[in-house]
């Protein structure tokens, strides 16, 4: 299989829950603690924050572990829904920033790293069908 492709997004990926969890907390989350919204939205808020940055280190852990990994053909199948995940996680960015006219850009992170995962695994798929 070219896992270049499956370590190339396991990298990338981390990037994003240290971006998240750095930057987001930052530009994000403390504002929203320092609003006059209730603290039950600023709780629940919070919690789904972390529960996303969360998601994102699982996912770049998985990810990377099967990159590196020599014989993980088991595993390669967690790769496709992962891919799923993210890319249709980007679609709201996307949405939402024609709707409001805001332009949220983390979609053109966190899609490609649901594509690339895909192209090694169709690569990897028409490598079988060659041989």
């Amino acid at each position: 299989m070219k896992t270049i492709y499956i370590k190339i997004t396991g990298i990338v990926n981390l990037f994003g829950p240290i971006l998240h969890t750095i930057g987001g907390q930052i530009e994000l989350v403390n504002p929203l603690l320092d609003s006059n919204i209730s603290i039950q939205q600023k709780r629940e808020l919070t919690g789904a924050w972390h529960i996303v940055t969360i998601l994102l280190f699982l996912t770049s852990y998985i990810i990377l572990r099967i990159g590196f990994k020599k014989d993980s053909t088991q595993e390669k199948e967690l790769l496709k829904p992962i891919a799923i995940l993210y890319i249709l996680s980007g679609i709201p960015f996307i949405i939402t920033s024609y709707i409001y006219g805001v332009y949220a850009l983390q979609w053109i992170l966190i899609m490609p790293i649901g594509f690339l995962p895909l192209m090694g695994l169709q690569k990897a798929s028409s490598n079988k069908q060659n041989l």
